[in-house]
This record gives C-alpha cells, sequence and structure tokens, in this order.
C-alpha cells in the first residue's frame, strides 16, 4: 500500500516534517500511533483532524496538538497539501 504522505525532513531523531499531499480520502483511516507525538502544522487549507469519539475540528497553520500514542484518531482531507512538524515523545 502506497502512503498518503512523505516524511521530507528529519530535522533530529525524533522530529521530522510531514506533506500529505494527493492523498484519497479512503487513504486516510482511523490509525494509533505508537509513541506520544507533538504535532505542529504548518501549511493547511480545510484539512481537519478527528480524534476517537469526537468531532473534527479544522487544522489551522500555528495550531499545536498533543496526540497521546495508541489513541485512535484520523485525518479529513482539505484542499491542497498539509504539511506538518511532528516530534515523537517517550
Amino acid at each position: 500500500m502506497v502512503k498518503p504522505y512523505e516524511d521530507q525532513l528529519n530535522l533530529f531523531d525524533k522530529k521530522f516534517v510531514r506533506t500529505f499531499y494527493n492523498a484519497e480520502s479512503e487513504e486516510l483511516i482511523w490509525h494509533r500511533d505508537a509513541k506520544n507525538r507533538t504535532v505542529r502544522v504548518l501549511e493547511s487549507d480545510g484539512w481537519k483532524l478527528q480524534m476517537d469519539n469526537e468531532l473534527p475540528f479544522e487544522m489551522k497553520p500555528g495550531h499545536l496538538l498533543e496526540i497521546e500514542k495508541e489513541t485512535y484518531h484520523r485525518l479529513h482531507k482539505g484542499n491542497g497539501e498539509l504539511i506538518i512538524e511532528i516530534e515523537e515523545h517517550e
């Protein structure tokens, strides 16, 4: 399966920039991450994040989001690319 994103930079061991481009909505599935993550939104036009048992909310440039490991979440496609900076924590 081809991933709907590309990890562009490895800023540090546990920090990288991820770009979602040409993603189809059916590729953006519910999933859990193995580590806690801090996500900074760098570029977004209408992209949304939905956490388990919550309504989706729009991700705007400058937002800082904390996602706890093993928490179900998914993205909802917006317009153009979504670019985020991800830092993983133990």
